[in-house]
């Protein structure tokens, strides 16, 4: 049986605290009105109640850690070198129709390293969880991302850009060349679970842009500590700051890489 190092005991507390609440709500989000005003004010409230529940769990185990939340932002802490990253509801489109796929995302950051993260499904009971040095987990389970070698053999996921946001003629290209050339592409509208799906080898592969730091932190390392490898789509390392990610293991990673390249100039100039 895995050991859980004090700081991930922290952050699982935190995550099935606020889980709890979620899971409540999901049960009475079918019921709702299908209105835009009904749900969305719902899952808002449903959304904003986890979130505070994390930020003072998580407040009461390290006081002086900084906090940067989706729905809150930022607050500075007393500790300089340590921040926690959050996102309470990943998986928000999903939650409001009542699909059972979203999860509570924790990360921490020392130093502008991420070095422990928690990916938790409240449906399916799923914890997957980091430390950096230590390796992934799902609940007790070692993680690994998966052996396959050959794109055309490869299961992929991505996130589609969201209205405005995001280049949709690229992205179509990307999506294009993807379908072409791998046995299939999914798209699941959880960014912190595709990630965590890398790690245990569910899917070869992920990219996506345009996603905030809280969406991918601690999916990073998951896949990090699983084996696998984790850029922007064009090659970079500064994923956080540009919202571009792909991750896969460690045969698949370049050629997926090239793909998305040689798509991305090929795509039509808007």
């Amino acid at each position: 049986m895995a050991t859980r190092s004090p700081i991930i005991n922290v952050m699982v507390r935190a995550a099935e605290k606020a889980a709890r609440g979620l899971k409540r709500d999901f049960g009475e989000v079918e019921q709702l009105q299908v209105s835009m005003k009904g749900p969305a004010d719902f899952v808002s409230a449903a959304d904003i109640r986890a979130e505070r529940i994390l930020a003072e769990e998580l407040r009461r185990a390290r006081p002086a850690y900084g906090l940067t939340m989706e729905e809150s932002g930022s607050v500075s802490g007393e500790d300089p070198h340590h921040r926690w990253i959050v996102d309470p509801l990943d998986g928000t489109t999903n939650f409001l129709h009542g699909l059972p796929h979203f999860a509570i995302s924790i990360a921490l950051e020392r130093d502008g390293d991420i070095v422990a993260g928690v990916v938790f499904d409240p449906i399916k009971d799923e914890l997957f969880w980091a430390e950096r040095g230590v390796g992934a987990y799902l609940n007790d389970r070692r993680l690994r991302v998966s052996s396959r070698r050959n794109l055309n053999q490869a299961l992929l996921a991505t996130g589609f850009p969201f209205r405005a946001h995001g280049e949709r003629p690229v992205f179509l290209a990307q999506l294009e060349a993807v379908m072409g050339a791998t046995a299939g592409v999914r798209r699941f509208g959880s960014a912190a679970l595709d990630l965590a799906y890398v790690a245990a080898g569910r899917y070869d592969g992920f990219w996506e842009a345009s996603l905030s730091p809280w969406d991918m932190a601690a999916g990073i390392l998951l896949v990090r500590e699983a084996g696998g490898y984790v850029t922007e789509i064009g090659g970079g390392m500064n994923m956080m700051t540009s919202g571009s990610i792909l991750a896969a293991n460690d045969h698949l990673h370049r050629p997926i890489a090239q793909l998305l390249r040689e798509a991305t100039a090929e795509a039509p100039v808007r």
